[in-house]
């Protein structure tokens, strides 16, 4: 009798060299199939657009609570596996199902809803600018290194209140939890402490920032689920974004049908930023699911308590989506869907926007090295490992004539 095959791997040098491969066997198995995300652990894993909306929208049936899978199958997974940073349950709205999700929501839209949008895009705009200045005069950068992954953290910062001593920390431990590698739970753990810290100093020192109106929201919100409230929020806002300014910036530079065309301005990046969430969504596998009983999804078994994840990345480019859909239409699943749809697109929209618009602005005759870069390891994240690029060098005379325009745009704050 022939083994069956074993499932397809969701991390490692492959995967994140060619992602396509393993999602063309795991459709080639059905619309729902199983797949190794870390060694020796398995998910079930929806690649089909359709069975992924009638997941997210199917509450009687999955719980989005972890504890479930630790119940019934967490004794197999080893307690430092990377994708326990992601996935062991927080007293969070990403982890809680009815009233209990429905009062975290509400907290947390009510409070996202109080950033103001033009200070938001300035403060991007000005921590963009400090960033370039750093590299200008080179003529050649890391643009995910030395600027994606860093400016959606400055950004996130600013909008926690969170203190200068805190701040850089705060960056590195964000960064320790993507890598999804030996050190992501350690990571996990340091991020959490460093958001105590904070609460504890907004306590003190009510300010116009997101973690103070958290902390005053008619909720009442303890500090425990402050504190994983903001790790969700800061997580789930931060590193998706730091890929999609990194993959929409590749895209315009790599694919002649933008690149010749940057004159068109924020037009040109709008359709670039549409496309990468359809073809490269910054959240590749991941709105994890938990069935609450034995059942049955398009015709594949799902036992309870197993996780189902949704792979946004491949349900994107299902070859079962309508012909001639077009990328500027936003029923791909880069944001989820249902009642955990991500609450904060808007807020996400600006700084990528602003991010790239930046650079194109900044750095003159911009040239993409490196096109041929795997992404970054691990299953939940698609986002290139490296961004390299040339440009025309600027003189200090340039530098300084952006100085101003940065320190006002800063001095605008994000609240």
């Amino acid at each position: 009798m022939t083994a069956s095959p074993p499932p397809p791997r969701l991390f490692g040098d492959a995967f994140a060299m060619r992602p396509q491969d393993a999602y063309t066997e795991l459709r080639a198995a059905g619309p729902v199939a199983r797949a190794e995300i870390a060694e020796n652990v398995y998910a079930l894993v929806v690649t089909s657009h359709r069975a992924a909306i009638d997941l997210l929208n199917d509450t009687a049936t999955y719980s989005k609570d972890s504890r479930r899978w630790a119940a019934l199958n967490n004794r197999q997974v080893p307690p430092d596996s990377p994708v326990l940073a992601l996935m062991a349950f927080r007293p969070s709205l990403l982890y809680a199902d009815g009233q209990r999700h429905e009062r975290l929501r509400i907290a947390l839209e009510q409070c996202l809803s109080r950033i103001d949008v033009h200070a938001l895009r300035e403060a991007t705009q000005g921590h963009a600018n400090c960033l370039i200045d750093r590299i200008a005069p080179t003529g050649r950068a890391d643009l995910m290194a030395d600027f994606a992954d860093t400016l959606p953290l400055l950004i996130f910062a600013d909008i926690l209140g969170c203190p200068t001593q805190l701040a850089g920390r705060m960056v590195t431990a964000c960064q320790g939890i993507v890598s999804a590698g030996a050190s992501a739970a350690q990571a996990a753990e340091n991020f959490a402490g460093i958001l105590f810290e904070l609460i504890q100093t907004r306590k003190q020192q009510p300010g116009p920032d997101f973690t103070s109106w958290m902390l005053a929201h008619p909720a009442r919100l303890t500090v425990e689920e402050m504190v994983h409230q903001l790790f969700c929020f800061v997580g789930a806002g931060t590193i998706p974004t730091a890929a999609w300014i990194a993959s929409g910036l590749r895209l315009l530079l790599e694919d002649d049908a933008y690149a010749g065309d940057l004159a068109g301005g924020t037009v040109t990046v709008r359709r670039a930023m549409e496309k990468v969430l359809w073809t490269r969504s910054p959240m590749a596998n991941f709105s994890t699911h938990f069935a609450r009983h034995t059942t049955m999804l398009h015709g594949v078994p799902v036992p309870e308590g197993e996780p189902i994840l949704i792979s946004h990345a491949a349900t994107g480019t299902d070859p079962a989506l309508p012909p001639g859909l077009g990328y500027d239409n936003r029923s791909h699943l880069a944001w989820s869907a249902g009642p955990h749809r991500c609450p904060a697109d808007g807020q996400a929209s600006v700084i990528a926007q602003t991010a790239i618009e930046t650079v194109l602005d900044r750095l003159w005759d911009l040239d993409l090295t490196d096109p041929d870069v795997p992404n970054r390891p691990g299953p939940f994240h698609q986002c290139p490992v490296s961004l390299n690029v040339s440009f025309r060098k600027q003189s200090a005379d340039v530098l300084t004539a952006t100085a101003t325009a940065t320190a006002t745009a800063s001095a605008g704050g994000t609240t």
